[in-house]
């Protein structure tokens, strides 16, 4: 008679090599800790980015020669001061940032509780609402969502300046732009139909 058997399975020990493989997942923790490195550049560009912004308009002309070269386009007249397409120009980039900002805070934190380790923040007062019922379907449906933003903002700066740009160019934008978006309720529907079944069987019970 073997000796485990009287072991319940919570209790029963991880043999060596399943154990290694497990173990195997903490191996992921320097990509996140690489991403959280790769938060503060972007951290410290959004400030550089305000800072100028700000110093231009009152009147600080090396902030405003760091802006108009920030937002100038090949081909496009470069304008002499601050205007208000300059300053949209700044500001979408801004948005851009902080949106890329948000998809490094969803890969960092969701990937860290679905592949890594459990957080415990299920009493914290500022635990995210999306990360109570995270996992690797919901991430994928967010990451997606996160990126249409993304690529809303940078077809939007496109626009902005569609003068400058050729019409080859600005209808290969819009149709990268819609195959994220057709990936994105591509994704989504997936998930919907995979969970189709588990909420059934729930319901059966």
């Amino acid at each position: 008679m073997n000796p485990n058997d009287n072991i319940s399975p919570k209790e029963r020990p991880i043999r060596p090599l399943p154990n290694l493989i497990f173990m195997s997942r903490w191996l992921q923790l320097p990509l996140y800790i690489g991403l959280i490195l790769a938060q503060g550049v972007y951290v410290y560009h959004f400030w550089v980015e305000l800072v100028d912004l700000v110093g231009a308009a009152l009147g600080n002309q090396a902030a405003l020669e760091h802006i108009i070269s920030a937002v100038a386009i090949e081909g496009a007249p470069r304008p002499t001061k601050l205007t208000e397409t300059t300053i949209m120009l700044v500001v979408l980039g801004l948005i851009d940032v902080v949106m890329i900002s948000n998809l490094l805070i969803m890969v960092i934190v969701g990937g860290y509780e679905t592949f890594v380790s459990r957080m415990h923040l299920e009493d914290h007062p500022d635990q995210p609402e999306w990360l109570s019922h995270v996992n690797a379907s919901v991430l994928k449906v967010k990451l997606a969502t996160a990126i249409i933003g993304i690529s809303s903002i940078h077809l939007l700066k496109t626009f902005i300046n569609a003068a400058a740009y050729d019409p080859k160019t600005l209808i290969a934008q819009t149709g990268i732009h819609i195959t994220f978006l057709l990936s994105a309720m591509a994704i989504a529907f997936c998930d919907r139909l995979m969970s189709a079944p588990d909420s059934h069987a729930k319901q059966s019970h």
